[in-house]
């Protein structure tokens, strides 16, 4: 499908390497993301619990454009795996379809 996969999070290395390697994760995964980070991606910060992002999820087409993006607040409403795979073979077809 010529997609990939990358991730990141607040924790800083190690944590996200041990995490990986439990979790059997074979693509990139970024760490030490900060508010800064959070703030230039729109991801909503919160200051409960000495502060954490909340997850962000981004659909990127070629070159970069943003096809979809979910913003949580909390613990509900994440993009399934089906779902993104569901949206980019949609996009894809329609991409195929016009040439």
């Amino acid at each position: 499908m010529g997609l990939a996969i990358v991730a990141a999070s607040v924790e800083p290395r190690e944590l996200v390497q041990e995490m990986a390697e439990k979790a059997g994760v074979t693509f990139p995964m970024a760490y030490g993301v900060t508010r800064a980070d959070a703030d230039l991606l729109g991801s909503w910060w919160s200051d409960a619990h000495d502060g954490h992002i909340q997850p962000t999820e981004l659909l990127l087409g070629r070159g970069g454009t943003v096809l979809g993006a979910m913003y949580a607040s909390g613990p509900v409403g994440r993009v399934s795996p089906d779902e993104a795979v569901h949206f980019i073979e949609g996009r894809e077809r329609a991409r195929l379809r016009s040439g």
